[in-house]
């Protein structure tokens, strides 16, 4: 397989791209969540997979079931499997759109998963405010709900997901 994206590591978030894949992730916070640099850094420490294509095209932050990681979404998914492989986020910027990027990042994803043993990847998809494209999209992929939370007060509702590998 031709891999176009990158390992992402924490001295890669020291540089002008760090600052790129932040503005990228920022740009999306709605859909994604905020974060200061030191918060990227942490998660990229902690991330089972984390991948970007070119400078800040694309980024991918994953977790196994191990991670120190607080997220609410992660979080259900720790108390329901003892494994799983959990994407945090996927983003491809508005330019870079179109090319296959979120699934070449998954393809690699799915790869790794595999080869580490997992049997299981999940993510949290918003529902409201909706996000359709994203729903399709791991739809195609193969991903089936598996629960449904309101978070943030009510302010957000998300469905789970889970792709068996």
């Amino acid at each position: 397989m031709h891999r176009v994206s990158t390992p992402l590591t924490v001295a890669d978030l020291d540089t002008p791209d760090g600052a790129a894949l932040l503005a990228l992730n920022n740009t999306y916070a709605l859909e994604l969540s905020w974060l200061e640099p030191e918060r990227l850094a942490h998660l990229v420490a902690q991330a089972f997979l984390a991948r970007r294509v070119g400078v800040a095209d694309a980024l991918l932050l994953t977790f196994d079931q191990d991670a120190d990681y607080d997220s609410l979404n992660f979080l259900w998914f720790r108390a329901r499997y003892p494994t799983f492989v959990y994407v945090d986020r996927v983003v491809v910027a508005d330019s870079a759109r179109g090319r296959g990027l979120a699934k070449a990042l998954y393809d690699d994803l799915f790869a790794a998963a595999t080869s580490a043993g997992h049997e299981r990847i999940v993510c949290e998809v918003n529902s409201d405010p909706p996000n359709p494209a994203s729903e399709a999209f791991h739809a195609a992929l193969g991903f089936v709900p598996v629960g449904t939370a309101e978070i943030h007060g009510g302010q957000k509702t998300v469905t789970y997901l889970e792709r068996r590998l």
